[in-house]
């Protein structure tokens, strides 16, 4: 998967927890594509980097100190700069609530954590080998408007 046309795809990791940041780094650079990983340690900071540059794909997760990640989703699908950015919820949490609320608010995807090394590098590679520009869909405002000439 690469949205930008260049042969590296830039993830975006807003995770503040450092092991959990570890373990996603190591299966990351398993995969068989060229990534670039960013981190954000928090809400806040999160922002800040979207702003500087979109990412290919920004991993989610829900837990995190300044803005959780519901406010951060919140604040990304208000902005229509960030309409093509696919963004994928990796959070422990796996109530119903959390997940409905997400895709609600315009999360293309939920990853639960995993709990095993394996498992979470099979994700990793089935959520980057999507071609997120087919599955991602943003009607036009003529796709809104009847013409009857």
């Amino acid at each position: 998967m690469n949205l930008s046309g260049a042969n590296t795809t830039h993830v975006l990791l807003a995770e503040d927890d450092n092991e959990d940041y570890y373990i996603f780094s190591v299966a990351i650079q398993q995969v068989p594509l060229t990534v670039l990983l960013t981190r954000a340690e928090n809400g806040e900071l999160l922002m800040q980097l979207l702003d500087e540059k979109v990412p290919d794909i920004l991993f989610l997760d829900m837990l995190m100190p300044c803005k959780d990640g519901q406010q951060c989703l919140r604040e990304i699908r208000a902005n229509k700069k960030y309409d093509a950015l696919p963004i994928i919820v990796y959070s422990s949490l796996d109530d119903l609530r959390t997940i409905e609320f997400c895709y609600r608010e315009g999360s293309n995807l939920y990853a639960i954590k995993p709990s095993s090394f394996d498992e979470l590098k099979t994700i990793l590679e089935r959520i980057l080998t999507i071609d997120w520009r087919k599955v991602m869909y943003f009607p036009t405002f003529s796709d809104f408007v009847l013409n009857p000439h």
